[in-house]
């Protein structure tokens, strides 16, 4: 019944898929609202249903016309309306992002099992990253989450073997893990947090292992780029620590939507 489902909005959606990316989008500015709650509260394990959204400032409970989605910010000019001070830009940001990683998803796999696979990635990757810049923490209960969660997806879709995502899953905290060691031995300090490598159990689990394996490069990459960048600036010293968990989500989207088609460009170019 639900294959059929499936079957009947591909192809309704095949001829549109800008409508498909554009309901995405909706659904994402609504989505990265509750992300932005989930993201504050879960690493000071504070309840994301209790109590309602307020201003962090007086308090006041927030109403229906404060919420909606990046609009509010735009029309109050990022100020409560209440008290009249300025609400972090970060809650409209999460937001937008948020809305367009669901669109771009939408966009490319189009109304399938992989679409509902890249909305899950981009939810708790979205939630991880910034929980991580605002609290240099990624929660276990966030984590847990997505590997449970990910896990039913999986045995209801899985191209690979089961065998496959498991052992993914396995491997992506146990090679993070002896790279974390290494770097810790070269720098004389902590280099990754508990919680990147928990991440990439979650991400082990939705990719498989060829594209785990290509996150980890890609994130590595992306951490090393933007860290050297800073230091040569100016804008950090060489021992600061950079939060790892937004480079992860990056990469994990990234290879997620074009991981597939980056190998087989490589393995052409080398072949040929």
């Amino acid at each position: 019944m639900l294959s059929e489902i499936i079957s009947f909005y591909a192809e309704l959606f095949a001829g549109h898929r800008w409508l498909l990316a554009a309901l995405a989008a909706v659904l994402g500015l609504l989505v990265g609202s509750f992300l932005n709650v989930a993201a504050i509260r879960l690493p000071v394990k504070r309840s994301i249903v209790y109590p309602p959204s307020h201003c962090a400032s007086c308090n006041h409970r927030l109403s229906v016309i404060d919420l909606v989605p990046v609009l509010s910010y735009i029309l109050l000019r990022g100020k409560c309306r209440y008290c009249g001070r300025k609400i972090s830009p970060y809650y409209a940001v999460g937001e937008a992002v948020t809305a367009v990683l669901f669109a771009v998803i939408a966009w490319q796999t189009g109304f399938l099992a992989d679409l509902v696979i890249g909305l899950l990635m981009a939810a708790v990757l979205m939630t991880a990253s910034m929980s991580d810049l605002f609290y240099r923490l990624i929660p276990d209960k966030l984590v847990l989450f997505g590997i449970v969660t990910g896990g039913l997806l999986r045995l209801w879709h899985h191209p690979l073997p089961l065998w496959n995502y498991a052992l993914a899953s396995f491997l992506g905290g146990a090679i993070l893990f002896a790279l974390a060691m290494l770097a810790s031995a070269l720098m004389r300090k902590e280099a990754l947090g508990g919680g990147d490598l928990k991440l990439f159990a979650f991400i082990g689990i939705m990719l498989g292992i060829k594209l785990t394996l290509l996150t980890i490069f890609v994130s590595s990459l992306l951490g090393s780029i933007i860290g050297i960048a800073l230091i040569a600036t100016g804008k950090m010293k060489r021992d600061a620590y950079i939060p790892f968990g937004p480079f992860i989500g990056a990469a994990g989207i990234l290879v997620f939507l074009w991981g597939e088609r980056w190998i087989n460009l490589y393995f052409s170019l080398i072949t040929s």
